[in-house]
């Protein structure tokens, strides 16, 4: 065979050049992990049924359900006066409460409007793990089993906003047991869609399946409106550690966790005013969630 024979032998029939080098290196981040040099951001790839639930259906009946008519505009509130003159130098620095102690759980709804309607802000998990006082390995267990029911980490999908599992310390000392900074349970603060996934599951997988469980329970019928519950606009309720096995990031690998841990849900809405607790049930009620009287 001829030298150019074997030259056209060996060269490859496809042209191919070679891979180009990278002058410069990628950054790591603080978990030594390489940054690239574009911004990646995973964006939502379908809409949240929930979400598209509460915009066409839920909204419209929340609407025609709370609108009072209001003819005339209403008085100006009342200012309050405060303890102290906050003129006067010799109290200035000095905690100046209202005459009368707070008012805001007394004061009348806003006018309903397509504006203030009420809405479902964000979901907060949260659970107490006592054993974590004396061995902070304790928390890896919740920390894991939150991360898979709520599917949130720290920086997900390139939300800045996105915190993850966080560590709950205690702020004072209680009875001797529980001290400024020691780690006392875990919990995550849910928006967007990974709130409406994790209320749909809620609703649709773990609620109707729990045993014992009639409802979220609310007061009877003559409780006030005017108290700082009734008007905080939030509704909580705990769940067993039965009702963790039930979530099914959970139930299809149960083995992967050391045990099973109760939680309290709070859903944090916008509604204020008198009576904000049971405009927060009317919402949640068009979701399915069940409420039982006491």
């Amino acid at each position: 065979m001829s030298a150019s024979a074997a030259v056209t032998a060996t060269r490859h029939l496809r042209p191919t050049k070679a891979a180009p080098r990278i002058l410069r290196p990628l950054p790591l981040s603080e978990k030594r992990l390489p940054v690239p040099h574009v911004n990646v951001i995973l964006r939502d790839t379908h809409s949240c049924r929930l979400a598209d639930h509460y915009y066409h259906t839920v909204r419209d009946d929340l609407m025609y359900m709370t609108y009072n008519h209001e003819p005339f505009p209403r008085k100006p509130a009342r200012k309050i006066r405060p303890l102290y003159d906050p003129e006067d130098p010799y109290t200035k620095h000095r905690h100046n409460p209202p005459v009368g102690g707070p008012t805001w759980f007394k004061q009348p709804a806003p006018p309903t409007t397509p504006e203030n309607l009420v809405t479902l802000e964000r979901i907060q998990v949260h659970s107490m793990i006592k054993e974590a006082i004396s061995s902070k390995s304790q928390l890896l267990g919740p920390i894991m089993a939150f991360r898979a029911i709520t599917g949130e980490s720290t920086g997900a999908g390139g939300r800045r906003t996105s915190e993850g599992v966080q560590i709950v310390r205690g702020k004072k000392q209680i009875g001797g047991w529980i001290r400024p900074g020691v780690p006392v349970g875990v919990k995550v603060d849910l928006k967007g869609p990974k709130m409406w996934d994790f209320l749909g599951i809620l609703v649709e997988c773990v609620l109707p399946r729990l045993r014992e469980f009639n409802g979220i329970p609310m007061e009877g019928p003559s409780v006030a409106l005017n108290t700082p519950a009734s008007a905080s606009g939030v509704v909580s309720f705990g769940l067993p550690p039965e009702a963790m096995a039930l979530f099914p990031q959970i139930e299809v690998n149960q083995d992967a966790y050391p045990r099973m841990y109760g939680m309290h849900v709070h859903f944090i809405t916008n509604a204020e005013g008198m009576g904000a607790r049971n405009r927060v049930r009317q919402l949640l009620s068009g979701f399915q969630v069940p409420f039982a009287r006491k």
